[in-house]
């Protein structure tokens, strides 16, 4: 898999310099997404990252005792069904790992990698590039991009993705021992970033959610798992002036 830092990013037909456009806001008409995301990160089950704090979870290093915040994350997302200004992007497949960082409460993270599944086209991108932007409308320290082989599944009962074959990130979900009766536990009505509705936070925790390339690599087993199918769509115009 090829990483691209922002300044080093041609041959990509997406760039974070777009990225980062969309997430300032800029509006961007016709285009809609419904997309499913496996979902894993660092904290505890189950994220308290989507309550509004700003402070993930605390890690304690048993070695040094040292305290860390951090959100360490990877989402595998499948566009269901889509389009960008009459570009489809059904069956498209896109990547976001990172790390939230020990305070996000004024919308600062930390660091993210976009990676476009090597089967998407130019157009695709330029699509997902927009859409990407609006769902994650927040700023980052460091944002990069790259394109990648993403190989996708899931059940009822479990959901398996990697990217570069694993040799670059894996995610996999299994259905844990904590619902009702058997069932999987589904929180609804929380909101998922800047998406406009989800069916529900489907509760699974990971039994590997790992970013395995470059020099902020991380492992983790047993933590926070989640499944969501979303819906995002682009916002009408203001109308200014009136009577």
């Amino acid at each position: 898999m090829r990483v691209f830092a922002l300044a080093c990013a041609v041959g990509l037909a997406v760039t974070a310099v777009a990225i980062a456009a969309e997430m300032k806001g800029a509006a961007t008409p016709g285009w809609k997404m419904n997309a499913t995301v496996i979902e894993a990160c660092s904290c505890p089950m189950f994220c308290t990252c989507y309550f509004g704090s700003g402070q993930p979870a605390a890690h304690h290093d048993m070695a040094t005792h040292a305290q860390e915040h951090f959100c360490r994350f990877n989402n595998a997302y499948r566009v269901n069904k889509g389009v960008y200004k009459g570009v489809k992007l059904d069956g498209a497949k896109f990547w976001v790992g990172g790390d939230l960082g020990g305070d996000f409460s004024k919308g600062q993270m930390d660091w993210a990698v976009v990676t476009f599944d090597k089967a998407t086209t130019q157009a695709q991108r330029d699509g997902l590039t927009a859409i990407v932007g609006n769902l994650f409308p927040v700023k980052w320290n460091s944002l990069t991009t790259g394109v990648g082989d993403i190989a996708w599944t899931a059940t009822k009962d479990e959901a398996h993705a990697t990217l570069d074959g694993g040799k670059s990130a894996e995610v996999e979900l299994k259905k844990g021992g904590f619902g009702e009766a058997g069932q999987i536990p589904v929180i609804k009505g929380l909101q998922y970033w800047g998406a406009d509705h989800n069916d529900g936070f489907v509760l699974m925790p990971n039994s590997v959610e790992a970013w395995r390339m470059g020099d902020k690599q991380f492992e983790f087993k047993g933590n926070n798992g989640i499944m969501m199918t979303l819906d995002i769509a682009a916002k009408p115009a203001a109308v200014k002036g009136g009577m």
